[in-house]
């Protein structure tokens, strides 16, 4: 396809993108909202799978959970367990999920913070650091989520037993694993692979988790040695359609 082509189709999906937060990101205004969002969140967003499995798994000591997006009476159960915050992994406002969360979470007097974590990309260090800040200082018990609780809410996971629980890298990053549907043969295999990057440099000269990414983590070379395979991101992008 010509260069021009391709520069006009990201135009495009960006201009689509960005009506789609236009949308989503206002608050519902009534019950035609309320049934657009949730029909959005059903079938565009693919709630409907989370109804059935949401993916969520306790971490570390307990004062944190993991799961994929929750509906608003997921989340109602949730609060109803302890839960006193919710972070969203999944930044920009794309879906009536997130005008259905902020209805919910203010109605139940729930913390809703958001970080815009990527899953197919390495993450920036200001991101990281941005969300070691935020485990420090919201409130416990906590859930954090992305859309299917597989790829972010693993990495974001992992990060928080390493500022918050001292758990070693080696051990936190099984929580990118299959077992909670991450896939790391595919595009998303970034994620383990910038934990593998530390332990890498560690070996070769001792350095803590933190100041090797405020000093030596090099985002865009890690994106340079990665290496995927086009089967597994058939399987993550199409099959499990993935974010």
């Amino acid at each position: 396809m010509p260069r021009w082509g391709r520069g006009r189709d990201y135009e495009r999906r960006n201009v689509e993108r960005l009506a789609r937060i236009a949308r989503w990101e206002r608050p519902i205004a009534g019950r035609g909202d309320r049934l657009r969002a949730w029909a959005n969140m059903l079938l565009r967003d693919h709630g409907l799978f989370r109804l059935v499995y949401l993916n969520r798994h306790r971490v570390g000591a307990g004062r944190l959970w993991r799961s994929g997006q929750p509906a608003p009476h997921q989340i109602t159960r949730m609060a109803r367990d302890g839960i006193r915050t919710l972070v969203c992994l999944r930044g920009e406002p794309e879906y009536g999920s997130w005008p259905l969360a902020q209805e919910r979470c203010r109605a139940l007097g729930l913390d809703l913070r958001t970080i815009t974590l990527r899953s197919r990309a390495a993450p920036e260090p200001q991101t990281i650091l941005e969300l070691k800040g935020i485990f420090e200082t919201i409130q416990y018990p906590a859930l954090i989520h992305c859309k299917s609780g597989a790829d972010r809410a693993g990495l974001a996971a992992a990060l928080y037993l390493v500022f918050q629980e001292q758990v070693p890298p080696a051990r936190a990053m099984r929580q990118l694993a299959l077992r909670y549907g991450h896939v790391r043969q595919a595009k998303t295999g970034i994620l383990g692979q910038f934990f593998r990057a530390y332990l890498d440099a560690a070996a070769q000269a001792p350095i803590g988790f933190e100041d090797w990414v405020r000093t030596r983590y090099d985002p865009a070379a890690l994106e340079a040695s990665m290496k995927d395979r086009r089967w597994s991101n058939l399987i993550v992008d199409r099959l499990l359609r993935r974010e």
